[in-house]
């Protein structure tokens, strides 16, 4: 769900046989928002979302993408959104998010959770200048730099390889 949701701002620029990836902006309006909430099964019927609700959701991916990118550290992601230790179902504790938006109080918590466990390291934006999608690294070693090694893993290498070419003839 947090892949998806850094998703949701597509920065690809790459042309790929001959076509032209076109990126754009998923979240454009609350509407827009409320879809993609939906298609996670995050928003419940007949809740309103307006401008306000729209700005924090792309705040949060702004924030945790420049996280990702090194631009901070992810604490400093949550400045802005306390969190709480409360009691869950089954009598232990678990953390809980507390910024009045049920939607985005599951995805911070999602994501705090990720990085206590250790799962936040193998969130990545890809390595390729003109992608930067989000993926979450399966690598065995967890050093995975490419959405996906078919196409941006490729590109990098191909262009490293004519560039070392052109340098040395």
């Amino acid at each position: 769900m947090i892949a998806e949701f850094l998703n949701t701002v597509d920065q690809r620029s790459f042309s790929r046989h001959g076509q032209n990836h076109a990126g754009g902006e998923r979240l454009t309006s609350p509407g827009g928002l409320v879809d993609w909430l939906g298609e996670c099964d995050l928003h419940a019927a007949g809740d309103e979302l307006g401008p306000e609700d729209l700005t924090a959701a792309v705040a949060l991916r702004a924030a945790l993408r420049q996280s990702l990118s090194g631009e901070f550290d992810v604490a400093t992601a949550f400045a802005d959104y306390p969190l709480q230790l409360v009691h869950d179902d089954a009598g232990g504790l678990r953390i809980a998010a507390r910024s009045g938006r049920p939607w985005l109080d599951t995805l911070v918590e999602t994501v705090v959770v990720a990085v206590g466990r250790g799962d936040w390291s193998r969130v990545k934006l890809c390595a390729a200048p003109d992608c930067r999608w989000a993926f979450h690294d399966t690598s065995r070693s967890g050093r995975g730099r490419w959405c996906d090694m078919n196409i941006c893993g490729n590109r990098h290498k191909t262009r490293v390889y004519r560039e070392r070419h052109q340098q040395a003839g």
